[in-house]
């Protein structure tokens, strides 16, 4: 059996309670998640963190702490690895054109999010910000 998993990164940007998330669409449905994406060739984990972020949001940020790293089987059976990443909010960029299937950038508080739980695009959505509501933070240098 071939099976591999997907590695992918995410973004937790936090600014007055309010969440920085992405309103997109997934199998024609639309969804939330963080600014989130795959790690592509020659990049590192950090890199992808920014990339996926502006490139989603049109956001630039500042990547502060690892929150944690997780596994989530989709209901199709394709494994995800995902290193979630807490990012301070540098700056917006005007008219950046964000990647296809983007609907908008969105800052919604936990409540919020949580009163649109069946437009979660994982349940890794809520699991992330909860972890770092609860403080967990480990050093960018834990990845090399």
């Amino acid at each position: 059996m071939d099976w591999q998993a997907h590695v992918t990164v995410a973004t937790i940007v936090e600014d007055n309670g309010l969440f920085l998330l992405v309103e997109e669409l997934q199998d024609g449905r639309t969804v939330l998640n963080q600014p989130a994406g795959h790690l592509e060739p020659n990049e590192t984990l950090l890199e992808a963190a920014q990339r996926e972020t502006l490139e989603e949001t049109g956001w630039q940020v500042e990547l502060t702490a690892v929150i944690g790293i997780y596994l989530y089987t989709a209901p199709n059976g394709v494994t995800y690895q995902r290193v979630c990443f807490a990012a301070r909010p540098l700056q917006p960029i005007d008219g950046y054109q964000l990647d296809e299937g983007i609907i908008a950038p969105r800052w919604l508080s936990r409540e919020q999010l949580i009163e649109q739980r069946e437009c979660w695009r994982s349940p890794l959505v809520l699991r992330c910000i909860d972890d770092y509501l609860a403080g967990e933070r480990f050093p960018l240098s834990l990845i090399r």
